[in-house]
């Protein structure tokens, strides 16, 4: 054997030895983290607003991990949120991020998930500390304090009504910890001025309820000189309630988000405020976090307890 068929030879059995290292290589390559959002109604623009912000943010994060987003068909079906949570579980996500539907029910799915090795991130409406408490896990909370921003834009109102003055409040689901939140901050901006808050109902978040509501209580009450609503949709069905009433500029309107819809009513005065919580960053701020938590491999406990986000007063 000649000494180049000998190296032949030699090269051969180098390429060989280390072909099976190159699957395990391969193997051992970190995949891209899956990131699950998964929010409450579609049909409510802020959360079509919240899903564009976060896929805005994956496509120019594309390298560092993958989204999946979903929502509900409204704002109270919880049962089909909890499906979806269910599914990201089987769809073995290393990350979720809710917005719940109901600040209790989803707490059950959500051990779930944590329980799976699932790191998960709650933005916009606060799970029930109880609920949590009796489950034993903790979920960090990324988002606005729902209170202070209801009272700023209560607060604005109140400056033009005055002590006495009947007023109500159309709010959101009764039981979710953002509407109940929302409801204690327009009261304490209320209670500041001397109004008299005459009747606290719900609109369900929706268009279509907040004008029902809004319409039984211009009914109920015809003094009633402003109406306070826990979100912008509901604000925009109170505006159709007070003109059919025959009221409109007679009867004051605030809402709470700041969606497109909004802006024509604030620029003519059918509304005069709300609150900007910033819907297209709410999904990303929780998306950053969980990005954060996963690349310090910190455990779900581990985590920031609240992360508090900006609320801003906006008028025209």
């Amino acid at each position: 054997m000649n000494r180049r068929t000998n190296l032949k030879l030699i090269a051969a059995a180098v390429a060989l030895s280390v072909l099976p290292a190159m699957p395990v290589f391969a193997a051992d390559a970190p995949a891209k983290p899956k990131v699950a959002l998964v929010m409450k109604s579609l049909a409510n623009e802020f959360f079509l607003t919240m899903e564009n912000g976060a896929k805005a943010h994956q496509k120019t994060h594309a390298a560092q991990y993958d989204l999946i987003a979903n929502g509900i068909k409204d704002e109270t079906d919880t049962a089909n949120q909890i499906k979806l949570v269910e599914q990201m579980i089987v769809s073995k996500v290393n990350a979720l991020i809710i917005a719940p539907a109901d600040s209790k029910a989803l707490v059950p799915v959500l051990k779930k998930a944590i329980d799976a090795g699932i790191l998960v991130v709650n933005i916009d409406n606060k799970l029930d500390e109880a609920a949590l408490k009796e489950k034993g896990i903790t979920v960090p909370f990324v988002g606005p304090d729902n209170r202070k921003g209801a009272k700023i834009v209560g607060t604005y109102l109140g400056k033009q009504i005055k002590a006495g003055d009947q007023v109500a409040i159309i709010e959101g689901v009764s039981t979710t910890f953002n509407a109940q939140q929302r409801t204690l901050g327009f009261q304490d901006a209320m209670s500041a001025v001397g109004a008299k808050v005459v009747s606290v109902q719900s609109g369900q978040w929706e268009i279509a309820s907040g004008n029902t509501v809004a319409s039984a209580i211009l009914n109920a009450n015809p003094n009633v000189v402003a109406l306070l609503c826990g979100n912008d949709n509901m604000a925009i069905g109170a505006v159709s309630a007070v003109r059919t009433a025959g009221k409109t500029g007679k009867v004051k309107i605030i809402g709470y988000d700041n969606i497109q819809a909004i802006k024509p009513m604030l620029a003519d005065g059918r509304v005069i405020a709300t609150a900007d919580q910033f819907g297209s960053q709410q999904a990303v701020f929780g998306i950053e976090t969980v990005l954060k938590a996963i690349a310090e491999k910190k455990t779900q406990s581990a985590m920031n307890a609240v992360i508090e986000t900006k609320v801003e007063l906006v008028t025209h």
